[in-house]
């Protein structure tokens, strides 16, 4: 593995130093014999170490956020000692992860958005990075954290006066109790598989107005914000639509007559 040919191959250097540090990830599992992990990621960073991994074949790794359908993970790298642990399921996440559980007094239950703890988050002069998805409710939120900053996340929210009378613990990643999403699924047919065509369809709008959605600065694909009308979308990519909710490509599934695409999306609901 040439360490320099690898990190050459990234023109942007937020994505050559993420690159860089996952390298450094892999040596000290080579050397120590541990287990190793990333901060979390969102999911475009994740394919892209995800790509780098197969690249360079390693893989002994797995990208986990607390629970199975988490949208910020982070890579996990173990050695070969422990692959059978890891295959098994049988790993304890609880030495990287925590849960802060915060439970608002009834006077602001239903007051606070996702919004209002990643602001919180942010107040307390926390890394996004160190936090994954953060699980609202009408009672409160579980904020899934690196384990390493679990203490200064906690004690500095629960310094702020909008959580000055909340109840904070901390709960084990285990004890979380996460719904999952429902969805539906739905088959479009499209001329190919840009962008702006599959936005017609699935917010069921003119190709034109489909534009005017991206120029708005309100498409994402994989949490990437979308620039132009032309890119290529992939199964499996997650599009979100401000305004409009979230779809993930499940795949082409047919042709028709006119050559036209069959595609099957799931719509999050």
């Amino acid at each position: 593995m040439n360490r320099q040919e690898i990190l050459e191959k990234y023109a942007n250097e937020e994505d050559r130093l993420l690159a860089s540090r996952l390298l450094d990830k892999i040596e000290f599992v080579e050397k120590r014999n541990t287990v190793e992990n990333t901060e979390f990621l969102d999911m475009r960073q994740r394919q892209l170490l995800e790509k780098l991994l197969r690249d360079i074949k390693v893989n002994n790794y797995i990208s986990y956020g607390g629970y199975k359908t988490a949208e910020r993970t982070a890579i996990i790298i173990y050695p070969d000692k422990l692959e059978e642990i890891f295959k098994n399921e049988l790993f304890d996440y609880n030495a990287i992860f925590s849960v802060i559980k915060i439970t608002l007094p009834n006077e602001l239950k239903g007051m606070y958005s996702h919004r209002s703890y990643l602001g919180a988050i942010v107040k307390i002069g926390m890394k996004r990075e160190k936090v994954g998805d953060i699980i609202t409710s009408k009672d409160g939120a579980e904020l899934i954290v690196l384990k390493e900053a679990e203490k200064y996340i906690k004690e500095g929210l629960q310094a702020l006066t909008r959580f000055s009378k909340a109840e904070f613990e901390t709960i084990k990643i285990n004890e979380l109790e996460v719904k999952e999403p429902k969805t539906v699924t739905v088959k479009v047919i499209i001329p190919s598989m840009r962008i702006d065509s599959i936005l017609s369809e699935i917010i069921r709008t003119s190709r034109a107005k489909a534009l005017g959605v991206i120029k708005e600065e309100r498409a994402f694909v994989n949490h990437e914000l979308v620039v132009k009308g032309s890119k290529e979308v992939k199964e499996n990519d997650i599009i979100t639509v401000r305004g409009k909710g979230r779809f993930k490509i499940k795949g082409i599934v047919n042709n028709t007559r006119k050559g036209n695409l069959v595609l099957e999306i799931e719509k999050y609901i």
